[in-house]
């Protein structure tokens, strides 16, 4: 790679370190089969509940909504959906959700070794996710103390990638600048080509061997590779 040193890298969490869609996948048809049991819809509602997640989001960025209310919503449609009624408690519903997904929290296999072959460089943690979830996340995964700070839009006075200044934030927030900083991610917008507008590199985690990424920028398929990426 070239540039200046590299010297810090930042990781994304959900779908790079964690493996949120198959932990959401599991905890919402989980939900739905008890909430609705024998619906015609129910193989269809993980699908339908990943689509709605990143409007519902993007509004709590936006801050137009709180994350609270984007949960409601977000619910309220999914149900709108399947034309089954809202529960009356979006709040305690959404919970029972919450519950099923924090059981299924699990990293990739390949997360913890990437991480320890970083020995040397600083470390980061840089999500979109709220900060108290994606603390919990990382201590559930095994790497807490081992993967560097956690940095959401909230420690980052309210900017979320794709935000220029989220990763101009997150950089200084290691101690370096932009320049001096490596972010890997599974997202091809928020973490391999919104950071280049700060100067900070990125590689993209391809880990369904997609291919057709943007040119220009390192695909690697699993951590393993980014080592050697850093090595080259």
């Amino acid at each position: 790679m070239t540039g200046p040193a590299i010297k810090g890298v930042l990781f994304d969490l959900d779908g790079t370190l964690l493996d949120h869609r198959g932990a959401a996948d599991a905890a919402i048809a989980s939900w739905a089969a008890e909430r609705y049991p024998g619906h015609p819809r129910l193989a269809e509602v993980p699908a339908l509940w990943a689509a709605l997640e990143e409007p519902y989001l993007a509004m709590w960025h936006a801050g137009r909504c709180t994350m609270d209310e984007q949960r409601r919503l977000r619910l309220s449609a999914l149900c709108a959906e399947l034309d089954v009624p809202a529960p009356g408690d979006l709040d305690a519903a959404y919970e029972e959700f919450v519950v099923r997904y924090r059981r299924s929290w699990r990293a990739f296999p390949d997360a913890a070794d990437a991480v320890a072959e970083l020995a040397g460089f600083t470390l980061g943690v840089l999500t979109n996710g709220g900060q108290r979830v994606q603390e919990a996340k990382v201590r559930a995964i095994g790497l807490e103390g081992k993967v560097g700070p956690v940095l959401t839009g909230e420690v980052l006075a309210g900017c979320f990638k794709p935000k220029p200044e989220a990763y101009a934030r997150a950089a200084a927030a290691l101690g370096l600048a932009p320049q001096e900083v490596l972010l890997v991610g599974d997202d091809v917008v928020k973490d391999v080509t919104a950071p280049a507008a700060t100067g900070m590199r990125s590689v993209w985690l391809d880990r369904l061997n997609a291919g057709g990424g943007p040119e220009g920028f390192p695909r690697i398929t699993s951590l393993a590779g980014l080592a050697p990426l850093l090595r080259s």
